[in-house]
């Protein structure tokens, strides 16, 4: 059954059928369709556009359709035009000539923005309830990990000792941050569409604030050719799932290096990880690899979005229906990336003597020991150039900072005394600098 047809004269070619034909995709929002549906069927009986009869008919109907779906008894399948069709060809053919009443004073046009607003409030909540849990997985890797020291860096170069808890702490700032933008999106999309019909809404006396209630949205779109029209709210949570992508990815590429036997800071799980098919000693990260490499999946899913909106006239157009099938991917991906990576977090194990090495190796407490000499009157500029000095010294030694003698230090600045050992220590580098955080 379709929808439409009765001012054609011949039939729609196969190819075109095939072409023009969402039911492959669009069926993941059956259940926001019937819901839709069934707030708008509450609304023409309230307003007695329909009887009251008919209209307990026809919930019924769709409240039955919907369980047949999520039981297996019915089947999402079939030369139906789209998941639209599909639900109201079954209820006519349960309902008879009462289930033709369903489509009063709505369009096709309102009838999927609706959906897709409702699937995308579902969703952003869900991906946001995920980084929620995310966010308490990196928190406790980092309180399990507390006392463990490690290099910061910039340029990939060892630059600052830090703490693997404050490391960690870095990723819940962004990740919450990941939680507000899609909280904020929310906000702005939770509109409801339903009754603008084509474009220009309908003559007949609807409640469109009744419906916006029953769905629970904060209110009826303002505008009718807007509210059919732009996909602005999927394009702004696209952009949320590709900014919570890159931080995934991110943190990825740390758990890849890390994980390497050039750094050997961390092991990842066997549950985590796979092997080789030839090389039996190999030990691959491909869950971070694979989060690494569907960020760009994401982004591609975004891109696609918005150029395919670029320059749409209003109001609806058929090129929307292209809205979908990246949105839905990018809500499975975003979701089994978050997923895996809180997996991942919770069985990795922190090699916190590697890391407190690689801290000693690194003259990571140089900029303290500038420090020092700028507290004893030196400028910063000339004592940054006598610690260089000393770093250029030790390599030749292969020693720390720290290992020098006050003698060789004094080689180097008369303003060096005993103190500068307690003041270069790294517990006590770390020690000031949570006390400068604080302030």
């Amino acid at each position: 059954m379709k929808l439409w047809g009765g001012r054609f004269k011949e039939s729609e070619s196969k190819l075109m059928e095939d072409f023009n034909s969402s039911l492959s995709f669009d069926k993941t929002l059956y259940k926001q369709d019937i819901t839709g549906s069934i707030a708008h069927v509450e609304m023409l009986s309230k307003c007695g556009i329909i009887s009251v009869s008919e209209g307990n008919l026809i919930k019924q109907g769709l409240e039955e359709i919907l369980s047949d779906i999520e039981s297996g008894k019915l089947n999402i399948e079939g030369s139906y035009e789209d998941i639209h069709s599909f639900v109201e060809s079954n209820l006519t053919s349960r309902l008879g000539e009462v289930g033709k009443k369903l489509h009063t004073a709505r369009s096709r046009n309102d009838q999927v923005a609706v959906d897709m607003r409702l699937y995308a409030k579902e969703a952003a909540k869900e991906v946001a309830e995920n980084i929620k849990t995310l966010v308490s997985t990196l928190t406790e890797l980092g309180e399990k990990n507390s006392g463990v020291i490690m290099p910061g860096y910039t340029h990939m170069q060892r630059a600052q000792v830090v703490t693997f808890k404050y490391y960690m702490l870095a990723y819940v700032s962004m990740f919450k941050r990941d939680v507000k933008r899609l909280n904020s999106a929310l906000e702005i999309l939770n509109e409801s569409p339903l009754g603008c019909c084509a474009l220009a809404g309908t003559t007949y006396n609807i409640d469109r604030e009744y419906t916006a209630e029953k769905l629970g949205f904060s209110k009826p779109v303002d505008n009718f050719l807007d509210g059919v029209s732009d996909r602005d709210y999927l394009i702004e949570l696209q952009a949320a799932f590709s900014i919570i992508m890159m931080h995934l990815s991110r943190l990825s590429e740390e758990l890849i290096i890390w994980s390497s036997k050039e750094f050997g800071f961390i092991q990842i799980s066997d549950e985590f990880a796979t092997g080789s098919s030839i090389m039996p000693q190999k030990k691959n990260p491909d869950a971070a690899e694979l989060i690494r490499g569907k960020t760009g999946r994401v982004y591609g899913a975004l891109v696609s979005i918005l150029t395919m909106m670029k320059s749409l006239p209003l109001a609806y157009n058929k090129d929307m229906q292209e809205d979908k099938e990246p949105f839905f991917d990018s809500v499975k991906t975003v979701l089994s990336s978050i997923q895996v990576m809180a997996g991942m977090l919770k069985t990795l194990t922190v090699k916190g003597d590697r890391m407190k090495e690689a801290v000693k190796l690194g003259f990571l407490n140089a900029t303290e020991v500038a420090d020092y000499l700028v507290l004893k009157g030196m400028p910063f500029r000339d004592a940054h150039g006598v610690v260089g000095s000393i770093v250029l010294y030790c390599e030749e030694k292969s020693c720390s900072i720290e290992e020098l003698s006050l003698e060789e230090l004094k080689g180097f600045s008369q303003l060096f005394e005993e103190g500068v050992y307690e003041y270069i220590d790294y517990e006590n580098s770390l020690e000031k600098g949570i006390k400068n955080q604080m302030k």
